[in-house]
Order: C-alpha cells, then sequence, then structure tokens
C-alpha cells in the first residue's frame, strides 16, 4: 500500500494546476459558480487518466486492494482539504459549501471519483 500512498501524490499536483488555471484564465470570463464547475469537469478527466495509468502501470493485486486504494485516496484527499482549509483559515460552513449541491457545487463527485476509480478501472482493466 506504500505504493499507492506515494502515488496519491501527483494528484495534489493536477488538482493544484487545474485550480490555477480556474483561478488565472476562465473565472474572470465565466464567473466563481461555472468556473468551478468546470473546474470540477476538468479535474475529474484529468484524475481519470492519472489514475487510468496509475492501475494499468501498477495494477493491484485483488479487487479487495483496488477497493482499499479507492478508499486510502479518499481519506487523504479529504485530510488534505479539509487540513488546508482549517490551515488558512476556513470554516466548517466555507469548506462544505463546494459539496452543495442544491446551489450547483458538484465538487462532491472528486472524493467520489477518487474513491472509486482505482477499483472501476481495475475491473475494466482486467
Amino acid at each position: 500500500m506504500l505504493k499507492y500512498f506515494l502515488l496519491w501524490f501527483p494528484m495534489i499536483v493536477l488538482a493544484v494546476i487545474n485550480g490555477t488555471a480556474r483561478d488565472l484564465w476562465y473565472k474572470n470570463y465565466v464567473g466563481e459558480l461555472a468556473g468551478r464547475q468546470i473546474s470540477t469537469i476538468t479535474l475529474l478527466l484529468l484524475f481519470a487518466v492519472y489514475i487510468w495509468f496509475v492501475i494499468k502501470t501498477y495494477p493491484p493485486a485483488t479487487s479487495e486492494q483496488a477497493l482499499t486504494t479507492g478508499i486510502l485516496w479518499l481519506v487523504l484527499t479529504l485530510i488534505f482539504e479539509f487540513g488546508m482549509g482549517y490551515m488558512t483559515g476556513k470554516t466548517w460552513a466555507q469548506m462544505l459549501e463546494d459539496y452543495n449541491l442544491m446551489q450547483g457545487r458538484i465538487w462532491v463527485l472528486i472524493p467520489i471519483w477518487v474513491g472509486t476509480a482505482p477499483y472501476l478501472f481495475y475491473k475494466v482493466l482486467r
């Protein structure tokens, strides 16, 4: 599992690049909400390519290991996201705002995808 733990870190780089592109480029043209929605979709696609590569290159030995990898990545992602939010002084309400589907926030798809993609790609690539 150490290998999959270490392979989670490049996802931070992808997320930072994706968020930077949103903030410096298209958010000014489409607005905050649409910018976040576009950013979520592009990050889902970036993660799909990366996770596909990881599972193809370093295939889990079993479906249980693929599930465990997804759970590990989900937990790490949430710890990172809420830890960074806490460190930057955000309140819980501010941090949970991106998870409010009723307000058009679709960020919840990111942790769902990170948690399920390793297993799904494992099954597809078998």
